[in-house]
C-alpha cells in the first residue's frame, strides 16, 4: 500500500527511509487521467517485492516545492530513491514492463546480498551467478589473497582486465612474485594504502618495461578505491602522472 508523503514529511519518509530501503515516490495529481493509468502497475510492482520496495505517493498541487526540488515538469513523474538520492526516474504511463524494469533495479539481486555477505563461499557462489561482474571478482581474489592463495586470486579477475582494481591484483600478483613492491603490499594489506602508494611510486623510478607497467597498474588498481575527489587519489595520481611523464 502506497504512502501519502508531503513537504512535511518527505526528508523522513523517503531520503531517510532511502537509506535502508528503495523508495519509489510517484508524483501526481487528481486531476491527471495518465496518474490513475498508472498507478495500478506501480501498486502491483511494490506488492510483488514483498516489502523490499517502499512506494509513496506526492500530490503535486499540494507539494509544489517538493515538485521543483526535484525538477518536476510533466506527470506521472516517477523517482526512485535508494541512499538518500535519485537513481532512476522515468516519466509517463509507461508500460507495465517498464514499472517492473525500474523495480528490478532495486531490488538487490542475489548476487547482491552474496556479496554484502563477503566470505569467500558467498563470493565464490556470487561470481558463479554472475561471472561478468567486475566487482565481485574483484572482493573474491581479495578474500583468496589474504589466505596467500594467488594462483586462486589470480583466477578470480582474470578476464575482468578492462576494470582497474581487477587489474591491479593481476599487477600485483605479477610483482610479488617477481619479488617487486612486496613491502607495498604488505602496508596495503596493514590499511596503509598511503605508505603502499609511495614504496611503488618509488620503485617506478628505477623500473622499466614490463615491470613498469606492472607498477603502474598497481596504483592505479589502489587509486580505483578511493571515491571521486579524495584528496588522496588527487594527490597520488599527480605523482603517478609526474613518474610516467
Amino acid at each position: 500500500m502506497a504512502i501519502d508523503v508531503g513537504e512535511a514529511n518527505f526528508e523522513s519518509e523517503v531520503i531517510d527511509r532511502s537509506r535502508r530501503i528503495p523508495v519509489v515516490v510517484d508524483f501526481w495529481a487528481e486531476w491527471c487521467g495518465p496518474c490513475r493509468t498508472l498507478t495500478p502497475a506501480l501498486e502491483a510492482a511494490e506488492a510483488a517485492r514483498d516489502g523490499k520496495v517502499v512506494l509513496a505517493k506526492v500530490e503535486v498541487d499540494a507539494n509544489q516545492a517538493l515538485a521543483a526540488r526535484f525538477g518536476v515538469q510533466g506527470i506521472p513523474a516517477v523517482k526512485a530513491f535508494r541512499k538518500g538520492a535519485v537513481v532512476d526516474e522515468f516519466v509517463g504511463a509507461v508500460p507495465k514492463a517498464k514499472v517492473e524494469e525500474l523495480f528490478n533495479g532495486l531490488v538487490p539481486s542475489r548476487s547482491d546480498e552474496l556479496l554484502e555477505v563477503g566470505d569467500e563461499l558467498s563470493l565464490r557462489e556470487a561470481a558463479e551467478l554472475e561471472p561478468r561482474r567486475a566487482d565481485i571478482a574483484v572482493a573474491l581474489a581479495r578474500k583468496r589473497l589474504e589466505r596467500g592463495a594467488d594462483d586462486d586470486a589470480l583466477a578470480a579477475v582474470e578476464g575482468h582486465e578492462g576494470d582497474f582494481a581487477a587489474a591491479g591484483i593481476a599487477a600485483r600478483i605479477g610483482l610479488t612474485r617477481a619479488g617487486v613492491g612486496v613491502e607495498a603490499f604488505k602496508a596495503l594489506d596493514r590499511g596503509d594504502r598511503e605508505a603502499a602508494l609511495d614504496v611503488l611510486l618509488r620503485a617506478m623510478a628505477d623500473a622499466d618495461g614490463d615491470t613498469r607497467e606492472q607498477l603502474r597498474r598497481a596504483v592505479v588498481g589502489i587509486l580505483a578505491d578511493l571515491p571521486p575527489g579524495d584528496p588522496t587519489a588527487t594527490t597520488y595520481r599527480r605523482r603517478l602522472a609526474s613518474a610516467l611523464y
